[in-house]
């Protein structure tokens, strides 16, 4: 039996913690909202909005004025519905199954349409306003442009009729192929609102916005373009805490497989943080964290739950202290070539929030 003492202990802090700035979001989704010019930015909340929270980041966008969601499956729709209404949420992976159409159609969540088999299926089910997604060169999820005359999606009460860039953050021909495909399948099925855009393809211009962009990356501070670089803001930010100090000597070797070896006397600290919480090894080589504007060098391999820091710039480091953790993405996906999809949709729950 549980003693009064302990029933009333109190769970200390974390020693790794995320703080996610919802001013930053918000002016960020404003932002890809003006920039789609006449269309209406909705937003990808899909991976638990990339990782930072549906709970924090969903009633920020919609404060924004954000009134479209998108989400990957029927568990992130269902966790979505808490938060919003749900004629406001799209499932982009469709409905495979009668039990997905059923609970779509309970639910009155918008289900994606991406094949003839998904199209028969919400049919019979009893159908009800759906999404179609084309896929117009990225051939992941979609219906093929030779299809949309198909009796199957002739039947379909489609609001928008969709498609997603394959290549929207770089400048090659696959952008313009798809822009004329999308618009080529447009005038031969029915639907009332059209979307193409994703982050990147609204920096590409009106040409692509339609009258729905969908942001995703960009509105948790990735910069999927160049034009959108000084204007989107940082919304994650990290630390981590001090567990340990010691004082090495010439010839001590650090971390698994004793890559970092001292050459010379040195202190250092070992801190809260590993690939458990998003901070993959590919990080190490080269990153710093920050102690008061200093740089202290990671030294040896990331661990799952432990990185060591040089602590030769900040001697009155002490254990307990918190060090922050360079997350602007760019920057980040730049010194470790893991992509800023990847760095954000990778950090660890474990990582509470900080006010």
């Amino acid at each position: 039996m549980q003693s009064d003492k302990a029933g009333s202990a109190i769970l200390p802090p974390s020693g790794n913690e995320l703080r996610v700035d919802t001013s930053a979001l918000q002016d960020n989704w404003r932002l890809l909202d003006r920039l789609s010019g006449s269309a209406s930015a909705g937003a990808a909340v899909k991976a638990d909005c990339y990782g930072l929270g549906v709970s924090i980041c969903v009633p920020a966008l919609v404060e924004a004025g954000c009134q479209s969601f998108f989400v990957a499956n029927w568990d992130e729709a269902d966790e979505l519905s808490h938060y919003i209404a749900p004629g406001q949420i799209a499932v982009l992976q469709g409905p495979v199954t009668r039990q997905e159409a059923h609970y779509a159609r309970d639910m009155g969540i918008v289900p994606v349409i991406n094949s003839l088999h998904q199209a028969r299926l919400w049919a019979e089910c009893g159908g009800g306003t759906c999404h179609l997604m084309i896929d117009t060169g990225i051939n992941r999820l979609g219906i093929h442009p030779s299809e949309v005359t198909d009796p199957a999606i002739a039947a379909l009460d489609i609001d928008i009729a969709m498609s997603h860039l394959a290549s929207g953050d770089e400048d090659g021909p696959m952008n313009a192929r798809q822009l004329a495909a999308y618009r080529d399948s447009l005038g031969s099925v029915r639907h009332r609102r059209q979307s193409l855009a994703n982050s990147a393809g609204i920096a590409l211009g009106a040409d692509y916005s339609f009258d729905l962009t969908r942001p995703g990356l960009a509105l948790y501070g990735g910069i999927p373009r160049r034009e959108l670089e000084g204007q989107i803001k940082q919304v994650a930010y990290l630390r981590a805490s001090v567990l340990q100090t010691r004082n090495l000597k010439p010839g001590d070797a650090v971390g698994y497989n004793g890559e970092f070896v001292a050459s010379e006397p040195m202190r250092v600290g070992t801190v809260s943080i590993g690939y458990a919480d998003g901070f993959l090894r590919a990080r190490g080589p080269g990153e710093a964290f920050l102690f008061e504007s200093k740089r202290l060098p990671l030294i040896g391999k990331v661990s799952m739950d432990m990185v060591v820091v040089d602590l030769a710039d900040a001697p009155d480091v002490k254990e307990g202290d918190w060090l922050d953790v360079p997350f602007d993405l760019a920057n980040a996906a730049r010194q470790s070539s893991v992509s800023q999809y990847e760095l954000l949709t990778v950090l660890g729950r474990r990582l509470r929030h900080w006010s």
